[in-house]
């Protein structure tokens, strides 16, 4: 019996340690789904710098070109001279349309697309990162939903991996096209990328949201 109980406690030692180990690397891959679920960017890599190696992009089986150079920097960004904490962004799914607002007045607005082979999320959310540029990739190509999307300019990732971006791959806004994020049309993504937060301090191509720098609130309704 005495044996017995030795044994034990030289094992029990042995099992935890393998359990938590288990556990810890079932919780980091949970953490990485949820990370790459949306538009399929991969955060690992992400850095918000275009990379001028990427000259091809896939989209619904068609080859395209991506942007070939980066776009300028606005000399000036616009902010608004309104508090941050009365901005907000509205995504209508019902009409397609994105609305910028600073308290009861409009920003600005655009057609948008939201999710077709994916559903982009309804709630109230917060910016939590922004992207001069990003990679995108993912859907397959069994059903020809595969797509590979370098140099994606302007995303500001609202939910996990979903974000609003600027869109060179197709210009049918106003109808569902992507695989969950919304997609915008690149000229109004950077108006938005500049006057929403969190602010993206000169000279930097990424910024992720924190509390002396929030990001502004996403909601997004049918």
């Amino acid at each position: 019996m005495r044996r017995t109980n030795k044994l034990f406690l030289i094992i029990l030692p042995i099992l935890l340690v393998g359990a938590l180990s288990i556990l810890n690397l079932s919780f980091k891959i949970f953490q990485e789904k949820l990370a790459s679920s949306g538009c399929g960017c991969d955060f690992k890599t992400a850095s918000g710098e275009f990379d001028p190696k990427e000259t091809v992009a896939v989209f619904m089986d068609n080859y395209l070109n991506p942007p070939l150079l980066a776009f300028k920097d606005p000399v000036n960004q616009v902010l608004g001279d309104i508090s941050p904490d009365d901005k907000w962004v509205e995504v209508d799914l019902s009409d397609q349309k994105l609305i910028a607002w600073q308290g009861s007045e409009k920003f600005m607005e655009t057609l948008i697309s939201s999710g077709k082979w994916g559903k982009t999320p309804t709630g109230e959310y917060a910016i939590w990162s922004k992207y001069k540029y990003t990679k995108m990739s993912g859907g397959n190509k069994e059903d020809h939903t595969y797509y590979y999307l370098p140099n994606v300019p302007y995303t500001m990732y609202f939910y996990k991996g979903f974000g609003l971006h600027g869109t060179y791959w197709h210009n049918n806004f106003g109808t569902p096209m992507s695989h969950g994020c919304v997609n915008m049309p690149t000229v109004m993504a950077e108006k938005l990328f500049y006057w929403a937060t969190p602010v993206l301090p000169a000279g930097k191509n990424s910024i992720t949201a924190d509390s002396s720098n929030p990001g502004t609130r996403v909601v997004i309704h049918d």
